[in-house]
């Protein structure tokens, strides 16, 4: 997993990289709760043809000042204690993660409620971009739903 910058990962986030960042966080002991968001490609069928990857690419300047922005309403809105937030770029296959949101804080209602409102703000928010690519190496943008 190589970092772009704080947000950004080229490539799929690697499960052993979710492990070492639970890890780490061990030691916090003012931590009581962890909420974490996994983003995974799936294997939709869209007219008739299966994706086998989507490539993400994004408008890093803008992402990163929409990002430091909603950061900080988030940490204004919820007692939080650290908050880690991951996402692809590049080509990421079926069944690899693309999004990683980890939130900690003393309480688990404030986690799971920043964690909830953060997925859903980079999911409309933020200038990225998926490109689905099919079986037969045709491909189409990615629609959020």
């Amino acid at each position: 997993m190589k970092k772009n910058n704080d947000l950004f990962i080229d490539g799929p986030i690697e499960p052993t990289a979710i492990a070492e960042s639970i890890a780490k966080h061990a030691s916090k002991l003012d931590i009581g709760a962890h909420s974490i968001f996994l983003g995974q490609v799936r294997a939709d069928e869209i007219d008739g043809k299966i994706v086998q990857a989507i490539e993400y690419s994004a408008y890093r300047p803008m992402a990163a000042i929409k990002m430091a922005e909603i950061r900080e309403a988030i940490f204004a809105a919820y007692p939080l204690t650290c908050m880690h937030i991951h996402h692809s770029l590049g080509a990421v296959p079926t069944g690899a993660v693309c999004l990683l949101v980890f939130i900690s804080s003393k309480h688990r209602k404030a986690a799971i409620a920043a964690c909830e409102e953060i997925v859903e703000r980079i999911k409309n928010e933020l200038p990225i971009w998926g490109r689905e690519i099919f079986e037969d190496e045709s491909h189409h943008w990615k629609v959020n739903r």
